[in-house]
């Protein structure tokens, strides 16, 4: 894949049913899929130029930097849908997208399952908290019955086009139900149709290591720094059996950080001269959100 140009143009490894099946294809080898979470344009474009084999659309990150509130079910499908058209179209990786509960009962999950493959999404992924839900590494979050994410899950499977759309069931039943519950609903849901498993926040290593050997569908890590699951590395997330492991937050707090920081310079000081982050090139990121296409048509159509 050609990573040296910002061009969003169509070509034919570029439509949703090419990365599709390309990380279709790679989720069935070897080795462990590390997704950064992306949270509005400028993370995507940077993301998607380093070559990862999937980019993960942050529920969290993208309410917070679209709507400036908090993961707690207050973005309409609408306002997710927006956003996951324009990180596909945007993008040349594929992406997985979170899709909350879903925005509603069964006929919501059909529409927002036809909404998200037809916008570009390569994964969509499912939970089974009671609405309005809230993010999966705060307190106080309930599920629904098993039973009623079951149908959910079903008429997900029912309601893709593409084969290799793939579907994540999260459970969010760790916490409040305890570790067992949570992997019996996840022999539930494989059997419903769902391609991946993603057990929320399990809290330690040892309950990870249990949520690896009681599932046979490819296993989703959920990496959040700060949060109620241990950070671990490669090597130790393969060994427990984990094929994907997205990090949703290390993008956003990166950037609240440096934001934070030059910031408070600029407040104190009237100047940014004396800022100790890094200020990404002026001249390529100007190249990176594609100016140099800018001056190539501009030279063209003198």
């Amino acid at each position: 894949m050609n990573t040296t140009t910002n061009s969003t143009s169509v070509h034919s490894f570029d439509r949703p049913e090419d990365k599709r099946a390309k990380l279709a294809t790679r989720i069935k080898a070897e080795g462990l899929i590390a997704a950064p979470g992306i949270f509005d344009m400028i993370s995507a474009k940077i993301a998607d130029k380093l070559n990862f084999d999937a980019l993960y659309m942050t529920g969290y990150g993208t309410i917070a930097s679209y709507l400036g509130l908090p993961d707690a079910g207050l973005a309409s499908y609408t306002d997710m849908l927006n956003r996951v058209q324009q990180f596909t179209t945007g993008t040349r990786t594929p992406m997985i997208c979170d899709a909350d509960t879903g925005y509603g009962g069964l006929l919501n999950i059909m529409h927002t399952v036809r909404g998200y493959e037809a916008a570009g999404a390569c994964m969509i992924q499912l939970e089974d908290q009671e609405f309005p839900k809230k993010c999966g590494h705060m307190p106080g979050r309930r599920v629904i019955p098993a039973e009623e994410m079951v149908k959910k899950i079903r008429v997900a499977a029912e309601s893709r086009i593409d084969k290799n759309f793939l579907i994540i069931a999260r459970t969010d039943a760790r916490t409040t139900m305890g570790l067992d519950e949570a992997l019996r609903r996840g022999e539930l849901y494989a059997k419903a149709g769902a391609d991946l498993l993603f057990v929320e926040s399990p809290e330690s290593v040892e309950e990870m290591e249990k949520i690896g050997k009681n599932s046979e569908l490819p296993l989703v890590a959920n990496m959040v720094e700060g949060g109620q699951t241990p950070i671990l590395s490669k090597a130790e997330l393969e060994k427990l059996g984990f094929k994907l492991a997205i990090f949703p937050a290390c993008g956003f707090l990166t950037s609240g950080a440096a934001l934070d920081h030059v910031y408070r310079v600029l407040h104190e000081q009237g100047t940014t001269t004396n800022s100790e982050f890094p200020l990404y090139d002026f001249k390529k990121f100007s190249s990176l959100m594609g100016f140099d296409e800018v001056a190539e048509f501009e030279k063209k159509h003198e």
